[in-house]
């Protein structure tokens, strides 16, 4: 049996939440216990090892973490907490008219979780809002990817 899943959410507009419900949709759909967590008040103790959690995140500014993950992101990178019983996945949200920081907010979160010990399960979801495509529908294809890969872990 999986542990179950927290979706952790750094927004600004509400579109990563957005995109959160429709994971979280397919988790339940698919069996798994999962509840969505936004950044604004956690701390490095906020990770557990009894849950998996999906990062879900958009990038804001030059490339940052959006404001209610900053603190968070920042508690754990300077308490560098052992990551190592975690498992997760990550989606972000960016868009390719910023080249140089496109997709920065997830990536940033994705190289310190690795850097803590934590494992990624499948890839990492970079979402380009120039596509034309909505997030939550790609969204429900990678969480069914995400959640096979998740139980075979």
């Amino acid at each position: 049996m999986n542990k179950p899943v927290t979706i952790l959410v750094g927004t600004m507009t509400g579109t990563a939440e957005l995109v959160a419900e429709e994971i979280a949709d397919v988790l339940s759909d698919r069996g798994v216990d999962n509840d969505i967590a936004l950044m604004d008040d956690l701390d490095a103790t906020s990770v557990d090892a009894d849950k998996a959690y999906i990062i879900c995140t958009s990038t804001y500014g030059q490339g940052d973490v959006p404001d209610n993950a900053q603190d968070f992101f920042e508690a754990l990178e300077q308490g560098r907490p052992n990551l190592s019983a975690i498992s997760y996945g990550i989606f972000c949200l960016g868009d390719s008219t910023y080249q140089q920081t496109f997709c920065f907010g997830g990536i940033k979160f994705d190289t310190l979780f690795a850097d803590l010990g934590a494992t990624r399960i499948g890839d990492r979801k970079e979402h380009n809002a120039s596509e034309g495509t909505l997030p939550e529908d790609e969204a429900a294809d990678w969480a069914a990817d995400w959640h096979d890969l998740y139980s075979a872990a």
